[in-house]
């Protein structure tokens, strides 16, 4: 059997002062044709991504309004996660090779793990490329899972030809594929079958609930940041795409313009990202002996906790991505009124409404310019930082992406429905 990760318990009336009561009633009243329906989460890790705290969010809720939602991760060795790695940058468009020995190994450990996906369900909802063989090698005659979901959370728009004619034909199986946006599917997909969800954060975490000033300054002040001095700060995993050599380029732009600024980069080693060591190992180069760059991840104690303090104090966020598919940490520094600095790519255009809630760059010096600019500005900072915080209550707050999922089960049962398959059973209504 896979891995079972245990979820705490979490009720949808504790957002009822954020969202308001109608939309807790919409959300009971969609969920009710679906109670007791089986809904299976499988992805590579349980902690240190953005799928992980989306799925330790959604996980509880879906199982608060009466569905029996459980998570399951996939195993894996440090071999695997290489490749998956490489699958995750390749489908990106990075120009890289998938050997021979590198197809065996993921090939292999999809079979494992298809092997040991016990137990029957309605909906299986399968999340990035790690485990998207799971479908194929699964055999799908004993009816465990119903509909197959696989949720891209990636931009495969213009993915390395190698890699999409490889995964295309295992993608391609799925009763239905999430995209964050419509046109992140990749070449050949059937439009039919697409569903668009953008991804959200739970206001309610550790990481996202307010956090008094003060206490978000004792906290940077133990890492060694001046909480007298301005604090710009990105967090993100340490990867290439995220581009914090790209960050430190602008914040020594910066620095030339205000001497007294400081930078933090604040990431996280997620199990299944063994590439994130080396590029941790290059920022780390790259910010020399500059004492007002403080580079930090979980393995210092930074969790999520401690992030949420960092974005609470600092006077600009940055997110230089070069590819992103959806980007929470953006939508993390809006919900905390701040303004945000971001790369002009993905789904960072989904949150970042240029000139409104922040700005979009696509170049080092558009970076640190605009930086600058929010610095010497409190007024636009401040004003900036409200209308993204509204924003983000609007659109990527945990109970509509929960909506969206029941609205996407409601649908296939319909589908079912008027396809003539049996419906789902369900249980009588005293059960």
């Amino acid at each position: 059997m896979l891995d079972v990760v245990p979820v705490r318990s979490l009720q949808l009336m504790s957002y009822l002062p954020i969202i308001g009561e109608a939309e807790v009633e919409a959300l009971r009243a969609a969920a009710a044709p679906l109670r007791d329906a089986r809904v299976l989460h499988v992805n590579a890790t349980a902690f240190g991504g953005g799928v992980a705290e989306i799925l330790e969010t959604l996980v509880p809720l879906m199982a608060d309004v009466g569905l029996a939602a459980e998570w399951q991760v996939i195993r894996g060795s440090d071999e695997f996660f290489a490749v998956s790695k490489a699958s995750h940058n390749g489908l990106q468009g990075m120009a890289l090779s998938l050997d021979g020995p590198m197809r065996r190994t993921w090939r292999h450990y999809n079979e494992q793990n298809a092997h040991e996906l016990e137990g029957e369900y309605d909906f299986i909802i399968v999340h990035d490329p790690q485990p998207a063989g799971l479908l194929h090698y699964h055999d799908r005659s004993q009816a465990k899972g119903r509909f197959w979901i696989w949720r891209c959370h990636i931009d495969t728009s213009q993915p390395n030809p190698e890699y999409w004619d490889f995964y295309a034909p295992y993608i391609g199986e799925y009763d239905r594929m999430i995209f964050t946006m419509p046109h992140y599917a990749g070449p050949g997909i059937d439009a039919g079958r697409i569903a668009v969800i953008a991804p959200t954060i739970d206001p309610l975490s550790p990481k996202n609930r307010v956090i008094p000033p003060d206490d978000g300054r004792l906290v940077a002040e133990r890492f060694g940041i001046d909480s007298t001095r301005p604090l710009l700060t990105q967090v993100s995993r340490f990867d290439p795409w995220k581009d914090p050599i790209g960050v430190i380029d602008a914040y020594r732009q910066v620095k030339a313009e205000i001497p007294d600024v400081q930078l933090a980069l604040v990431g996280s080693m997620a199990s299944d990202d063994p590439e994130g060591w080396t590029y941790l190992d290059r920022t780390l180069r790259y910010a020399g002996l500059d004492g007002d760059i403080v580079v930090l991840h979980n393995f210092h104690g930074v969790g999520a906790y401690e992030v949420g303090c960092f974005q609470t104090v600092a006077d600009v966020v940055i997110q230089k991505s070069t590819r992103e598919g959806f980007g929470l940490v953006v939508s993390e520094a809006l919900w905390k009124g701040k303004p945000v600095v971001a790369g002009n790519v993905g789904g960072i255009t989904l949150q970042v409404i240029e000139g409104e809630t922040g700005y979009l760059v696509s170049s080092v010096e558009e970076c640190a310019s605009r930086t600058i600019e929010l610095l010497q500005n409190r007024d636009l900072a401040v004003a900036m930082g409200e209308a993204g915080k509204e924003h983000v209550r609007r659109n990527f707050l945990t109970p509509r992406l929960l909506s969206d999922y029941l609205n996407l089960f409601n649908g296939l049962e319909r589908v079912r429905e008027a396809t003539g398959v049996p419906p789902r059973q369900q249980p009588p209504p005293s059960a």
